[in-house]
């Protein structure tokens, strides 16, 4: 288990500033297979978990629902046959904070 797998989400009131430039490329280390994404101005960790069938993709779909509920964190997440696509940023801050990379390497585990 690493050391973001043991960590937890922690509240954003909004104050934050979203994760430096030069701290999020140290983060992405750790979670490879994501990429940062801007959408509409706001960057998001982005990644796409293909399955064999719907059922997989649907079944990882809640397990993704089950671990944000457990953090009080949730992605935007799209199911389509045989893929999902996860979306981490955090809402109150408009981009990425650590959160996002700790809930973008708990999504990893499930798989």
């Amino acid at each position: 288990m690493t050391q973001l797998e043991k960590k937890h989400c922690v509240p954003c009131e909004g104050t934050e500033a979203p994760m430096a430039p030069e701290e999020l490329q140290r983060q992405l280390s750790h979670i490879p297979d994501w990429n940062v994404v801007d959408d509409s101005g706001t960057p998001k960790l982005v990644r796409v978990f293909t399955f064999k069938d719907f059922n997989d993709a649907l079944d990882f779909t809640v397990r993704v629902g089950q671990l944000a509920e457990s953090e009080g964190h949730h992605p935007a997440l799209l199911t389509e046959w045989g893929k999902v696509t996860v979306s981490w940023w955090t809402h109150a801050i408009g981009g990425i904070h650590l959160n996002d990379v700790i809930m973008a390497t708990k999504t990893e585990k499930l798989v």
